[in-house]
């Protein structure tokens, strides 16, 4: 009988300082019996995070790179992971340390039930270490709720489990560009194709080394005219 299998999509860019630290985590909390890939696709990041990579994990062959040199972006890197991917899971998280690879072994086990699982911080249970990052993030995602109709809690959490052909059968295009605001096309598109979705309780943490890359208000308003497009969208095949 064939072991599953998992990917785990790490999207880097100037991450040298957490990347390894993370890979050691990822490897830990894989369960057992997993046979497991883990692919760190880097923008090309001036601090070198693909060589430390390469050079501290020289000769395993679980561990691939990927670089990345034109038509960079977040969810342009998550997307050349996913069509890079030979597992039969894939599990994409932040290479920041602020999804915790303690959560892996539960989105797995879960996504034995379901084709998408997503680690939740708003679902009973989940949280998150920063006080101010969760009430934004709260608030934000209750406003995209009521303006794109998801029944999902988390919209911009990032950090899930799913079916590598049920993410490959999607209209990529339309999902994959931008930073955090294609996940909720991601889950948009999901629910439209029919399959099954579960929020799981997680917790994010702070990040340990590095600097954000987040600019909460360029954030807000590239989310909102994003979420605003996706809404437009759905109305005009709803007519």
């Amino acid at each position: 009988m064939k072991s599953p299998s998992v990917s785990v999509i790490l999207p880097t860019y100037n991450e040298s300082a957490n990347i390894v630290k993370l890979i050691q985590a990822v490897t830990v909390n894989i369960p057992a019996g997993w046979e497991y890939q883990i692919i760190v696709v880097d923008d090309n990041s001036p601090d070198n995070t693909l060589d430390v990579v390469s050079n501290t994990f020289a000769g395993d062959s679980r561990i691939e790179t990927i670089l990345r040199t034109e038509d960079r972006g977040f969810a342009k890197s998550i997307r050349t992971g996913i069509e890079h991917a030979s597992g039969d899971r894939i599990v994409v998280m932040d290479s920041d340390l602020t999804h915790d690879p303690v959560e892996i072994s539960k989105l797995l086990h879960v996504s034995d039930i379901y084709d998408f699982v997503s680690g939740s911080r708003f679902c009973a249970g989940g949280s998150m270490v920063d006080t101010s990052h969760y009430l934004l993030s709260m608030f934000y995602n209750w406003s995209l709720r009521l303006l794109i109709h998801t029944q999902v809690q988390d919209n911009l959490g990032g950090y899930y489990c799913a079916r590598r052909e049920m993410l490959l059968d999607l209209p990529m295009d339309e999902i994959f560009f931008g930073y955090g605001d294609y996940y909720f096309r991601l889950l948009h598109f999901i629910q439209k194709k029919g399959a099954s979705i579960v929020e799981v309780p997680a917790l994010y943490l702070p990040r340990e080394e590095g600097k954000s890359k987040s600019n909460w208000g360029k954030m807000f308003i590239s989310y909102s005219v994003a979420g605003i497009k996706l809404k437009w969208r759905i109305r005009q095949l709803e007519l």
